[in-house]
Formats: structure tokens, sequence, C-alpha cells
């Protein structure tokens, strides 16, 4: 039976109106969606007029409601109750099916799953169910039976909002943004060069090498990953492509050291190179490692912002090491062969003067000392020896 107020709500209402709630209920939540008043609301195009709730989310077990798979490839949804959920589900079911038979065209048959004051699904009952488990059957897709199911599973949260602050985001904003994270990543690129050059020398040539091949090598993934895989880069994510530049210097960093170690403890540079990448290339491997695992968790269990920032970051971890396996220590074996880096000059970053080497393996020439005849290093004299046969000269260049 419904109240007069309720009829003259639902004789007021109009669902081709958008805004029919707002017009019928205005702007106050419990207007429209408390459980001990009846309301009216509209469902696809269609007003109804509901009674109050005899059921609620409460009543339904945790995650009592999940889709299934019919074998017509339709979905429907699942429902089982707890034990408050069953006796009222059975006494309103059973109370129905005997009134009306389970009459498909009887509206008074009819009950609505409802959130936020506008149903999410409408059906009739058709037989009583008293076992605590139910199932909403239907042309549902998978989508519109997951929503189903999300609205009866999460719905009876208690959830409330209340507005901290209010900030209006221009679309300049996000290029402003935008800028100032590639500016800030060109300082940083910037800072490393120079770094690399006043601290490495020569050996800068190599770092800044690797930096803008692996800078190529994540440019060209994100580009086949935006046309083939619908990646989309944000501010999050240039913030980890910004700190890639950070573990690509701490690669060269590490096997630089390790190998100016080796120079230092008197090795010649093809030596020191072949030492230095074995001593270098275990540590380098699990602090990528441990980046990569960071990076994974990270994308595993946040949000869609850190996600973007851990996928990137995971991706130039994996580009670091096959530019530091590929390039950077191929480069440098190379470069340990050249007069200039395998003689040590000064400008090479690799002179054992100036790193403090115990025993410099720059070459060094012997001069020869021509002694008298008869006359032994001391100044003694000495009887001589009988010449030896004069042979015949053979041109150096011919021999």
């Amino acid at each position: 039976m419904l109240s007069s107020r309720t009829k003259a709500l639902f004789n007021k209402l109009n669902c081709a109106d958008s805004n029919w709630k707002a017009k019928i209920y205005g702007d106050n939540p419990n207007n429209y969606d408390n459980t001990n008043e009846q309301v009216v609301t509209c469902y696809n195009g269609v007003k109804y007029a509901l009674g109050k709730a005899i059921v609620t989310g409460s009543d339904l077990k945790l995650g009592g409601a999940s889709a299934q798979l019919q074998s017509n490839s339709d979905w429907y949804v699942d429902l089982t109750f707890n034990g408050t959920g069953t006796k009222k589900f059975a006494t309103f079911t059973s109370s129905l099916y005997s009134k009306y038979a389970g009459s498909s065209t009887e509206p008074l048959n009819y009950f609505a799953v409802v959130l936020d004051g506008t149903p999410a699904s409408v059906a009739y009952i058709s037989s009583a169910i008293t076992t605590g488990n139910g199932q909403i059957e239907g042309t549902f897709t998978e989508a519109q039976a997951d929503q189903l199911v999300n609205v009866l599973n999460y719905g009876a949260l208690p959830l409330a909002f209340q507005e901290v602050s209010q900030q209006t985001v221009s679309a300049e904003l996000g290029s402003t943004q935008l800028h100032a994270g590639l500016l800030a990543g060109a300082a940083g690129l910037f800072l490393v060069v120079v770094y690399a050059f006043l601290y490495y020398r020569g050996l800068g040539i190599v770092a800044i090498s690797s930096l803008a091949i692996s800078a190529l090598l994540t440019y060209l993934s994100v580009v086949l990953l935006s046309d083939y895989e619908k990646f989309t880069i944000s501010l999050a994510g240039i913030a980890g492509l910004i700190v890639a530049i950070g573990i690509t210097a701490d690669s060269f960093v590490v096997f630089f050291e390790r190998l100016r170690d080796e120079v230092r403890d008197g090795k010649s540079l093809r030596t020191a190179v072949e030492r230095g990448w074995h001593r270098a290339r275990r540590t380098i491997l699990v602090s990528d490692s441990v980046s990569f695992i960071a990076a994974a968790v990270l994308y595993k269990f946040a949000v869609t912002d850190v996600q973007n920032f851990a996928f990137t970051l995971g991706l130039t971890t994996l580009v670091d090491v096959i530019v530091v396996f590929l390039f950077t220590k191929p480069m440098v074996s190379l470069l340990a062969r050249t007069e200039f880096f395998g003689g040590g000059h000064r400008l090479s970053g690799l002179d054992p003067a100036r790193l403090g080497a115990r025993s410099p393996w720059r070459a060094t020439r012997r001069q020869a000392v021509r002694r008298q005849p008869g006359r032994a290093p001391g100044g003694a004299a000495t009887a001589a020896a009988p010449a030896a046969p004069a042979q015949p000269r053979t041109n150096p260049k011919e021999a």
C-alpha cells in the first residue's frame, strides 16, 4: 500500500528527465536512500514505486555475490545469504510466490537491487527461495553481471565522504608540469655529463654514450608500447624515466671504480678491464635486480599513477642491464687497446700516476750501457776474451 506522499511523488516523477532525482528529492541522499521509507525511482526509462527494504547488503555473506556463466553463454548472478538474510529472503519470496505464483507480468511480484536510490537490477520471483542461495538470471553480459556483483558485494559498505579541499585544475597545468618534468630530467642529465667528464675524463665518453643509447632504447620501447599495447605515459612515468638516469650512472660508476682499483694494483689496462668487469658485474646485477623487484611489487599493489612510475622504472632497469653488458663493457675493452687509454694518458682517466698505482704499468725505456773491453762493471781489469769470427751483418729490415 502506497502512502499519499509516495503517490504524489510517483505522479510527479518524469523518467525522461535525466535530472529526475534532484527534482524529486533534492541534494540530500537521505531523501532517496532511506531503507525504512517508500521511494520512487527510474529504471531503464520506467518509473517504479519501491517499498521499504526487506533485505539489505549486510544480509549477504561476505563476497556472497558472484557472476557465473550459463550453458547458453548468458551470465547470471549467484547469491549466498547469511543466517539472518536467509530467513528474511525466505519469508519475502515465499509470500510473493504464494500470492502471484511466480508471475512475470505482475508488478507486485518484482523486487529490485537498489544502490543510492537507483535500481541496478529489477527481477521477478519465480519460486520461493528458502535455502539461502538464489540466482538472478537474465540476458546479462559478463560486464553487466560483474557490475551487479560489485553493487551487491560492496554497495553496503559504510562509506562517507567529507570535502577537505577543492582545487580547479586547468588544462594548462598538465602541460606546465610536463615541461617542468622534462626540464628536471635535462638538468639531471647535464649534471651527470659534467660529473662524468670532470671525474672520469676520457672514460666520460663511454659513460655519456651509455646514457645516450639507454635513452634511445627506452624511447623506442615507449613508442612501441604506445602503438601496440596502448601504453600511455603520465607525469609519474616521466619521473620513472628521470630516475633511470641515476640507475644507468650507478652501473658505469661501479664498473669504472672497479677498473681503477685494478689499475691502482699495478695491472695493465687489458687485464684490469677483465678483472674489474668480473668483480663489477655481480654488483651491477644485484643492484638492478633489487630495483626491478621493487618496481614489480609497486606495479602489482599500487594504483594507476604509481603503476606508471613503477612500469617505466622496471623498463629502464632492464634497458640498463642490456646496455652495460652489450655496450659499456665491450666499448671499454676496445678502448683499452688504443694508445690513448692503454698507454695511460693523463686525460684518459686511467693515468697510473694520478690514480696512485703502486707499480705503474706504463712502459719504460731501457738504456744500453757500453762497457770497455777488459773492464768489469766495478772497474777491475779482466782478461779479454778471444774475438769471435766476424759474421756478415744483416740489414734489420730484411731480417
